[in-house]
């Protein structure tokens, strides 16, 4: 008797022999390709595709398979840039830097009626500001063109009022340099603190003009050029050079700007940020403007006082009140602000001047009212120039109508200004519970309400 004679039975046999057919090529699917999860994974990684171009997966007759997480949702990030992400274990403290939260700050939205969000770049991991994505590139590029070499004794020098130099002092260590840090005698002792606390040679110098030789950072220059001079060994001394190293703007124009994209959606109104050396306010604007093509976007600079870059945006002159004859108090900037403000324009600010919209002048004063603001407000305890671009957000969003979206950053933590800049703010009296504080935030700082 055969199976013909008997339909039911010959249909059950032919799913049986379907059903382990099926089993098998899955089998040899998943033999065939035993890298699929981890080709899916590094998919996630890397930037999806532009707009307007062919999203079509291909399949077995047509190549590898791609696949898509739809999960994740967001839009693409364009440009050759990528943001980076570890899957799993980092490779040391490098594996700590960018990636940083967009926070929105609730109280400067709910005070603007417009949201104001604020990238916490406090939160990297190796000196814990933004410069670290700065100091991480301006080394690795320094490698790849065979300046430095790990392993032969190369010391690092910066010239720095202080992030940058604790974020060289870190990473040199960590990839096996040293550090020599010189920097202006008027800033934070726990900045240079932490610096001799990393390994770091420390310089204070007194505040001298970009003209002189002894300027902090054409000393840290020299110092450079007599290491590699001495040949006492094979090491070699590298000047950093922070204000014109273009891989300063880079590191800002790879990672930041791309991750506030990504952040976003790529829906921002105003990108607002200070400037020292510029290559934050530069390489974001540079990013948003010209490779995401935010063509509406504003780009705004927080200036505090006695710098000139607010007057060289502005009106085409760099010019400062406290320039005038008989009025200078110091060589530099007149403020109690760390980090930002300059009297030149370096080659990092000038690579996206071009891109700066307008200006925001900010005075010490409420730089100090807003700094206490946040930490009452927000519980965002927060150096001088974060307190800086936070006024100037206020301002810049207040520019604008209601429901427009602001970006700034909070570039470092104000334990590294207890010892100035806090101190400052307890003497005027803002710490105290009965002081006299407006619960308006715009009388507070004494910026009008547009009408």
């Amino acid at each position: 008797m055969s199976l013909s004679d008997h339909p039911k039975a010959y249909g059950t046999a032919a799913v049986a022999v379907a059903f382990a057919a099926g089993v098998l090529m899955t089998l040899g699917a998943k033999d065939l390709y035993p890298d699929l999860e981890r080709r899916f994974q590094e998919r996630k990684l890397r930037r999806r595709p532009r707009r307007g171009t062919d999203a079509r997966r291909s399949s077995l007759f047509w190549g590898p398979v791609e696949l898509e997480d739809h999960e994740a949702g967001g839009s693409g990030v364009p440009g050759p840039t990528q943001i980076p992400r570890d899957a799993g274990v980092s490779d040391g403290i490098e594996g700590c830097i960018g990636r940083t939260p967009l926070i929105k700050v609730r109280s400067l939205s709910e005070a603007t009626g417009r949201t104001i969000l604020a990238k916490a770049e406090f939160l990297n991991g190796a000196g814990n500001s933004p410069k670290d994505r700065v100091a991480l590139n301006m080394i690795r590029v320094a490698e790849e063109e065979g300046f430095l070499k790990p392993g032969r004794g190369d010391t690092i020098y910066e010239g720095t009022v202080g992030s940058t130099g604790i974020s060289i002092a870190a990473l040199a260590r960590a990839r096996g340099y040293k550090a020599h840090i010189c920097m202006p005698d008027d800033q934070s002792l726990e900045k240079s603190d932490l610096l001799h606390h990393l390994g770091a040679t420390v310089e204070r110098v007194p505040v001298q003009p970009i003209t002189s030789p002894d300027h902090f950072v054409n000393l840290a220059r020299r110092r450079a050029k007599e290491h590699t001079e001495s040949r006492a060994d094979a090491s070699v001394g590298f000047f950093a050079d922070q204000f014109e190293s273009p891989a300063n703007w880079a590191a800002h124009f790879q990672t930041t700007g791309p991750e506030i994209f990504a952040q976003t959606s790529g829906r921002i109104d105003a990108f607002v940020a200070g400037a020292g050396t510029g290559g934050t306010i530069s390489g974001v604007a540079k990013y948003l403007k010209e490779e995401a093509k935010l063509a509406s976007l504003r780009v705004v600079l927080a200036d505090p006082q006695g710098s000139g870059l607010y007057n060289k945006v502005r009106h085409g002159v760099m010019y400062s009140s406290t320039e005038k004859e008989g009025t200078r108090r110091r060589q530099q900037v007149d403020t109690i602000v760390e980090g930002v403000g300059i009297n030149r324009v370096t080659e990092n600010f000038e690579a996206g001047r071009d891109l700066i919209d307008t200006a925001v002048r900010v005075t010490d004063e409420q730089a100090c009212k807003m700094a206490r603001w946040l930490a009452e407000r927000d519980g965002i305890f927060c150096g001088s120039s974060t307190a800086v671009n936070c006024v100037a957000a206020v301002a810049a969003a207040l520019s604008l109508p209601a429901g427009s979206q602001v970006v700034t950053v909070l570039c470092d933590s104000g334990t590294r200004h207890l010892s100035k800049f806090w101190k400052k703010i307890a003497e005027m009296g803002l710490e105290e519970d009965d002081g006299p504080k407006p619960d308006d935030l715009l009388t507070l700082l004494g910026i009008e309400r547009p009408r």
